[in-house]
């Protein structure tokens, strides 16, 4: 059985969530702050968060940071605020997905299902796809069952979403793909979410592995098609 945490400060919402999400099959525990809920994923197992932004004290982005550092779990934030500078924000810090309320539970359960199974899938399809478990490219390692990236043996920390992002693009060398493909191949939401998310996505992985991002050796822009790896 899969164990959602919920880090929520309104109660009723909280209750909502859990009652769905249990029906739904899921194990569900609660934090009502940012701290309890901080200190629960620093001590505690969990599969996937779902993180309000807005938290007594210590505020869902300062958690989704602190949790990419050590977690390589989904994390799907929510938050009253519509502006397109939190989401992108959240998506950068990387999130996995922004869900702005209110949002029906049955719509939460859907995202949930979603970003799990192909959280599963990508990682057994990654294990799976190629004989040799490491990818190298001019300096660039990439090592696929560890989930390990190094960039002239200095090893970099990519979110989960970046690590599926780089690894998919790095198996299919030299193709274009545009941002539309791209999404539909790493978050598999094509209704749910937008494109927006792969170009902060691209450019956080650049800011990683590139000696210079605004001159990228790895991670190219097609102008007015999309993005490919060169090898």
């Amino acid at each position: 059985m899969k164990n959602i945490l919920i880090v929520e400060d309104d109660q009723s919402i909280a209750e909502l969530q859990k009652d769905y999400l249990e029906i739904s099959g899921f194990s569900v525990e609660v934090c009502s702050d940012g701290t309890s809920g901080l200190k629960y994923i620093e001590e505690k197992e969990c599969d996937l968060i779902i993180l309000d932004i807005m938290l007594p004290g210590v505020d869902g982005f300062e958690i989704l940071r602190k949790i990419r550092d050590t977690k390589d779990i989904p994390i799907l934030l929510v938050s009253a605020k519509k502006e397109e500078i939190d989401k992108i924000r959240g998506l950068g810090l990387g999130a996995d997905d922004y869900i702005t309320k209110p949002f029906s539970p049955g719509e939460l359960v859907a995202r949930v299902n979603a970003h799990l199974g192909k959280y599963e899938r990508l990682k057994n399809k990654y294990r799976n796809n190629s004989p040799s478990n490491v990818l190298q490219v001019r300096g660039l390692e990439i090592q696929k069952d560890s989930r390990i990236v190094s960039v002239n043996e200095k090893e970099v920390s990519l979110a989960q979403k970046e690590f599926d992002l780089l690894l998919f693009m790095a198996m299919n060398p030299n193709r274009v793909f545009s941002k539309e493909e791209l999404f539909e191949k790493i978050w598999g939401l094509d209704s749910l979410g937008d494109t927006a998310t792969v170009t902060v996505h691209i450019a956080r992985i650049r800011e990683k592995i590139e000696a210079d991002p605004s001159n990228p050796q790895y991670v190219e822009t097609v102008w007015g098609a999309g993005y490919r790896f060169r090898i």
